[in-house]
């Protein structure tokens, strides 16, 4: 009796699922979705090529030191690297003392040891990058009611990661005619930024990379939007993986191991079961 009445129980599950995905893909088919703006105006990421692009991919320690140039200048007032530790610049080329400097130059919590309070502190290398703003409530009040991301592993947690924020910083423009003409109800509002390459196409972050040599190079090196927007999407994919490098390095060798113990198992394999192969033929 109790198996009747499971397998009753399961046909009536898969009954009832079979008629839901029946309905619903009778109603995709008589009732498309509506047509939005995000579905007719929204851009794919720009194709931008990284030096640690491909499975032999190094960084270009210059070009992410001019990027961690930008972030400090310009994206920092915002955006956090709460997973970053000063120390860690070391891998992008900065020597010890210029490690110590970059953390002095930077503001975080601290204790004081004579009274065990809360207070202010020059950075130090073993202390991470600080955040911006106290609290969520500050950071929504300076920034139009939303709260800027932490940048750290923000190229692995957007799809097409350095392209897509390459993209978004060179993508803000004035909404297109087209647009407004098609759908008049989806003018940006006000206190907002259209970006195509965004998903809902408006976004609170006003451009942070407005002009030309915005940020004035050490290297030399030409201080374009485009370029600053480069090098500093490139230095968001080293936050996000740090170990890339090392990563391919160890790949390949693991690779190579892994095909030679394939040859070398099917050798073996076909060299013990031959004989016995013939025997029981």
């Amino acid at each position: 009796m109790i198996r009747i009445i499971s397998i009753l129980v399961g046909l009536f599950f898969t009954l009832g699922l079979a008629w839901s995905f029946g309905n619903g893909a009778y109603t995709a088919i008589t009732e498309p979705a509506p047509v939005t703006a995000e579905h007719e105006f929204h851009l794919v990421p720009k194709e931008v090529h990284f030096a640690s692009d491909g499975p032999f991919g190094k960084f270009d320690r210059q070009q992410l030191q001019r990027g961690f140039q930008v972030y400090k200048e310009v994206c920092s007032a915002c955006h956090s690297l709460r997973l970053v530790a000063f120390r860690d610049l070391a891998a992008l080329g900065y020597n010890e003392a210029e490690v110590k400097a970059i953390a002095k130059g930077f503001q975080v919590p601290g204790i004081d040891p004579n009274t065990g309070e809360a207070n202010m502190r020059p950075g130090l290398p073993t202390d991470y990058f600080p955040k911006p703003f106290a609290n969520d409530v500050a950071a929504r009040a300076a920034n139009n009611n939303a709260i800027p991301p932490d940048l750290s592993l923000i190229t692995k947690a957007r799809h097409d990661g350095g392209p897509y924020v390459y993209s978004l910083l060179t993508g803000f423009q004035a909404q297109p005619a087209e647009l407004l003409k098609e759908f008049p109800d989806a003018k940006t509002p006000n206190g907002l930024h259209y970006n195509p390459y965004f998903a809902n196409l408006n976004l609170a972050m006003a451009p942070p990379l407005t002009a030309d040599g915005q940020v004035q190079y050490g290297d030399g090196t030409k201080s374009t939007v485009d370029q600053m927007a480069k090098d500093v999407s490139a230095f968001l994919i080293w936050t996000a993986e740090p170990k890339l490098e090392k990563r391919k390095q160890t790949g390949w060798p693991v690779l190579g191991f892994l095909l030679f113990a394939t040859v070398l198992g099917y050798m073996s394999y076909r060299s013990i079961w031959a004989e016995k192969k013939k025997k029981k033929a």
